[in-house]
C-alpha cells in the first residue's frame, strides 16, 4: 500500500512539471508572437505618420500653387475643399455598404421568376416548384385527427 501511495505521488510530481513546462513554453511562443507584431504595428504606425506629412506637404503645395493668382485666403479655402471632398470619398470608399452609390440587392422577387441559384453562391439550385398548391387539410370537427 504505501508503494502505491509513493507512486501517486510521483505521477501528480509528473503531471504538475509536465504542465509548468508546458505553461513555460506557451509563455515563450506567446512572447515572440507578441514581439513580431509590436514590431509589425510600430512600422504601421511610422508608416502612417509618415503619410500624414507628406500628405499635409502636398497640400502646402496645392495652396501655395493656388496662392499665385489668388489671396492667400482663398487659395487655403479652396485647398481645404479638395481635402474634404478627399476625405469624403475615402471614407464612402472605407464603407461601401453606407454609400449612397451602392444599390442594395432586393429581399424578395417582385413581377420576375427566382434566380437558379441561391444567393448565397453556393451553386446549389432551389429546389423545383410544385405546378399546384398543396391540399389544405379538412378541418371539420366531425374528421378524424390522423397525426402521425
Amino acid at each position: 500500500m504505501d508503494r502505491l501511495d509513493h507512486l501517486e505521488h510521483l505521477d501528480k510530481h509528473l503531471v504538475e512539471e509536465l504542465a509548468q513546462v508546458a505553461r513555460e513554453t506557451v509563455r515563450d511562443e506567446l512572447r515572440e508572437q507578441s514581439r513580431k507584431q509590436r514590431r509589425t504595428a510600430t512600422l504601421y504606425a511610422a508608416s502612417g505618420a509618415a503619410a500624414l506629412y507628406a500628405g499635409a506637404a502636398v497640400a502646402l503645395a496645392v495652396g501655395l500653387a493656388l496662392a499665385i493668382g489668388l489671396p492667400g485666403w482663398a487659395a487655403a479655402l479652396i485647398t481645404a475643399a479638395i481635402l474634404a471632398v478627399a476625405a469624403y470619398l475615402l471614407r464612402g470608399a472605407a464603407r461601401p455598404g453606407h454609400g449612397h452609390h451602392t444599390p442594395h440587392p432586393p429581399q424578395h422577387v417582385i413581377g420576375g421568376t427566382a434566380p437558379a441559384a441561391p444567393p448565397g453562391g453556393l451553386g446549389m439550385p432551389y429546389p423545383p416548384m410544385p405546378p399546384d398548391a398543396p391540399a389544405r387539410p379538412s378541418l371539420h370537427p366531425e374528421d378524424p385527427h390522423h397525426r402521425a
